[in-house]
């Protein structure tokens, strides 16, 4: 961003800088489907050997009806073999990461099994980590992205702890809820925290994969992205690329051909707040 804005000619800069994808798992939701959750969550952020930039990385557990949802994903893991990542410096890194995390012990292991391959193979484990929310919300690096197949559980109580969560993250390409349509009730004050740090919000889906169509949001607030007004997919990406200029006062004759009055294009315009080809 400051090399673009340092150029004798200053460019835009549009850049995806990390993204943990917070996905929040309602109480009603728990108690009615948390196999199917913790299934559906295990093909999420392990898909694509966990690379997406929308790969949910911090899951918000409540306390209450997890034992299915732990034991689950615990035997869905188990069965995965090493994933082959891309290059093997990301592969060392995540790696890395993992090694670290184990060593500090601020989360605790719940399923899978560090396993690094050999440094220039390129593969990876798939493991799943636990850890409080109060013990979270005073270690916030463990909110940070780790680009791979792992992802992070935070225990919660009251969904009024979630606020707190919420409030303490920083800009995200996503975030999910998981739940009933009382828990989306019960949940609106929630919602309006993530509106201040997420692109996109989705309901009884998972964050991975991008559709490309003229509703989608693909961006967020910094850090997430370097510019979180726009978005990097769908029709709504071109307005990147222009700059608005007006034109005042000027005759149809020293206009360019889309914007005269006659419309010789037979274009859809804008004209005094309304769509038409007139």
């Amino acid at each position: 961003m400051k090399l673009a804005a340092e150029r004798p000619d200053p460019i835009p800069c549009y850049a995806e800088m990390g993204s943990t994808n917070p996905l929040f798992i309602l109480p009603g939701a728990m108690r009615e489907r948390s196999a199917q959750i913790a299934q559906g969550l295990q093909t999420s952020f392990t898909m694509g050997a966990g690379q997406f930039c929308t790969k949910p990385g911090v899951v918000f557990v409540p306390q209450s009806h997890k034992a299915e949802f732990i034991q689950t994903l615990q035997n869905g893991v188990e069965g995965l073999a090493q994933h082959v990542m891309l290059p093997p410096n990301i592969a060392s890194r995540f790696n890395r990461a993992i090694e670290r995390r184990c060593y500090d012990a601020q989360a605790q292991l719940v399923a899978g099994k560090p396993d690094p391959a050999k440094p220039e193979a390129a593969r990876a484990s798939t493991t799943v980590f636990g850890i409080s929310l109060p013990d979270f919300l005073v270690n916030p690096d463990l909110g940070e992205e780790v680009f791979g197949p792992t992802t992070l559980l935070v225990y919660y109580g009251a969904e009024k702890d979630l606020l707190a969560a919420a409030q303490q993250l920083h800009g995200h390409l996503t975030a999910t809820l998981q739940g009933t349509e009382q828990d989306l009730a019960n949940a609106r004050e929630l919602i309006r925290v993530l509106e201040t740090k997420v692109g996109r919000i989705l309901f009884n889906g998972y964050p991975t994969g991008v559709e490309v169509n003229h509703a989608i949001v693909h961006g967020g607030p910094f850090p997430a992205t370097s510019d979180g007004r726009s978005t990097s997919v769908g029709t709504q990406a071109i307005l990147r690329f222009v700059r608005p200029i007006c034109y005042q006062n000027f005759p149809d004759v020293a206009l360019p051909a889309e914007l005269q009055r006659a419309n010789p294009l037979g274009i859809m315009r804008l004209v005094n707040g309304t769509l038409n080809r007139n």
